[in-house]
């Protein structure tokens, strides 16, 4: 069964409560939904209040130093929790147990079990022996290797929203960017079958009348490639476009290098495939680029955009940067400046360098202070808010097709939603005044207000 939703659980008085609390990226969420369905199938009872829980398994992000401090001290709070008697155990599972399995079992008192990044769909069994008494260790369950890759057969829990839901295409990376730890945490590339995901999607489809498909995967543009050594993205978006009729098809996590010709051609021939190009650049110095081992240069990058934004009409771009990575001298900082100056993104997410122990690039000479990284992220920041905010002005007076997230009644006539152009959690939503809608519904808008981020306008 590819989806069951919280609802459908029913009440076992004599079972326990699990508690599953997902930080980090939805790759991490859709996990966390996998493991829910797979406990429900277990019979077991899930609660998502913490206070009500006998036991709590936390999914954690390790990817850098701010996302393991977060996860760090959601852990102690939990841990705190058991000491008091008001949980029978946790586990703890994800990027950061497969880091640092000992390091938890041995430092955290309190962690009944650590289980790595490949290793969660153990965790019903392991609940089950650790309630009947069996041991009372901290138990380590870290595949050296992660290799586990869930398909449409997997049971998976969806909570909320039902309306929008990620679909993860593919697991690990085998890009080796010297900054980062995901090939470490996640393992190699591992991409599913084109018939899986679509068979996942239309009995999400199906079951839920989901309205947005949200595909993702370390790095979308590579799917395929560990099969057949060609991408297969552009096909596999024919097909999810297929299912997903009168609905969006949204694509997150494409990486400059592995953009093709054809998947240009598929996103801008198909009108439900929505006009939105997630593609994350990292630096625009030629320099920098090289020592990130990101395989592609500033020039490539810039043809790259232009032929998006030439095939795909209207199409909203959003990228991620780097400030502070070691080298990234004034001018090279400079040289990131102007690129985000002439290509003005629509969307955009800056973060500071972090030092990840194992990494190639902890190891390079000319690291950056941390007030200057901070400077450097305030300045992008204020650079991308202006951008930002001219391009909504531009947007005045146009007609949006909106997708409803919420509906607050402390607001009569005003409910929030996205435009295609905004994806879910990370980008901006539209404030629509009038009527009387409903979460999950298609709504024509004319932009009335334009901020920052955000729209406002009036339901036509």
């Amino acid at each position: 069964m590819s989806g069951l939703s919280a609802s459908d659980s029913p009440y076992f008085p004599a079972m326990q409560k699990i508690f599953i609390f997902s930080l980090g990226c939805p790759r991490n969420l859709v996990d966390s939904q996998v493991l829910s369905g797979a406990l429900f199938e277990a019979g077991f009872s899930l609660t998502d209040n913490a206070e009500e829980a006998d036991v709590a398994v936390i999914n954690t992000c390790g990817f850098i130093e701010e996302a393991k401090n977060e996860s760090i001290d959601h852990i102690l709070s939990l841990a705190e929790m058991k000491k008091e008697g008001r949980l029978k155990k946790l586990l703890v599972m994800g990027c950061l147990s497969q880091r640092y399995p000992s390091e938890l079992c041995s430092e955290i008192s309190g962690i009944d079990a650590v289980l790595g990044s490949s290793d969660f769909m153990e965790i019903p069994a392991m609940i089950r022996g650790m309630l009947s008494g069996e041991g009372s260790e901290c138990i380590r369950k870290v595949s050296a290797m992660p290799s586990y890759l869930y398909d449409h057969r997997s049971p998976r829990l969806l909570g909320q929203p039902l309306h929008s839901v990620y679909v993860k295409v593919q697991e690990g990376c085998s890009n080796v960017c010297s900054y980062c730890v995901i090939p470490k945490l996640k393992g190699p590339r591992r991409s599913r079958e084109i018939s899986s995901v679509v068979e996942e999607v239309r009995g999400l489809r199906e079951q839920y009348n989901v309205k947005e498909i949200v595909l993702i995967g370390q790095d979308t543009t590579s799917y395929g490639l560990d099969t057949d050594g060609i991408p297969q993205l552009a096909g596999l978006l024919e097909h999810v476009s297929e299912v997903m009729e009168n609905g969006w098809v949204r694509l997150l996590y494409t990486h400059p290098a592995h953009f093709t010709d054809e998947l240009i051609d598929v996103i801008a021939s198909r009108d439900n495939i929505c006009g939105y190009v997630d593609i994350p650049v990292q630096h625009a110095s030629d320099d920098i680029l090289r020592k990130m081992n990101r395989r592609v240069s500033r020039k490539e990058m810039t043809e790259l955009i232009g032929r998006i934004r030439r095939e795909i009409e209207g199409v909203a771009l959003r990228t991620s940067v780097i400030v502070g990575f070691p080298g990234e001298t004034p001018a090279r900082f400079t040289e990131l400046m102007d690129f985000l100056e002439e290509i003005r993104f629509d969307r955009l997410g800056a973060f500071m360098y972090s030092k990840e122990e194992g990494t190639p690039a902890a190891a390079f000479s000319g690291h950056v202070p941390e007030k200057v990284k901070r400077q450097r992220f305030n300045d992008v920041m204020e650079l991308q808010k202006n951008i930002s905010a001219e391009n909504n002005q531009s947007l005045l007076g146009r007609t949006l097709k909106v997708l409803i997230d919420e509906v607050d009644v402390s607001l009569p006539g005003v409910s929030v939603g996205r435009s295609e152009m905004d994806a879910p959690e990370v980008d901006g939503v539209v404030y629509v005044r009038g009527g009387s809608l409903s979460v999950g519904e298609f709504v024509d808008v004319k932009v009335t207000g334009a901020m920052e981020y955000d729209l406002e306008g009036d339901l036509l």
